[in-house]
């Protein structure tokens, strides 16, 4: 399920995750299911604290290239600290965990991959082959 928040961005609900094969709600006591769950089943996820501005800076790239990414606000988000930890382990070099961008279920990385990809012109064929772009 996605809610709008005050700014009109798109955002995935912190209630539970519903997948389009069952209707079961996932529980939030495992971090690394939610994570696993959210990025295999939508094209585009980014995860986001809402006062960060390299997050802003992510939102506003993906948006303006035409993609609607599921955006997990982690400071608003139920198990956003045990998320955010998950994260960092995806990392591993003691970089910043968010922005976290997965597409088309991978792990793309953080702020500096998604620029470096935008700019060496992989980006666009990643969120083609995504299904997130279509033209």
């Amino acid at each position: 399920m996605q809610v709008t928040n005050k700014t009109g961005i798109r955002m995935a609900s912190n209630i539970g995750i519903e997948t389009e094969a069952s209707a079961t709600t996932m529980m939030l006591d495992n971090p690394y299911k939610i994570v696993r769950q959210l990025a295999s089943t939508n094209a585009v996820v980014l995860f986001s604290m809402s006062g960060c501005c390299m997050c802003t800076v992510a939102k506003r790239l993906l948006f303006g290239l035409g993609v609607g990414p599921t955006i997990i606000e982690l400071d608003h988000h139920g198990a956003g600290p045990d998320i955010q930890a998950v994260l960092f382990q995806l990392v591993a070099d003691g970089r910043q965990p968010v922005p976290a961008v997965f597409v088309g279920g991978k792990f793309l990385g953080g702020i500096e991959t998604l620029m470096a990809c935008h700019i060496n012109g992989t980006l666009i064929p990643l969120l083609k082959e995504a299904g997130a772009l279509w033209l």
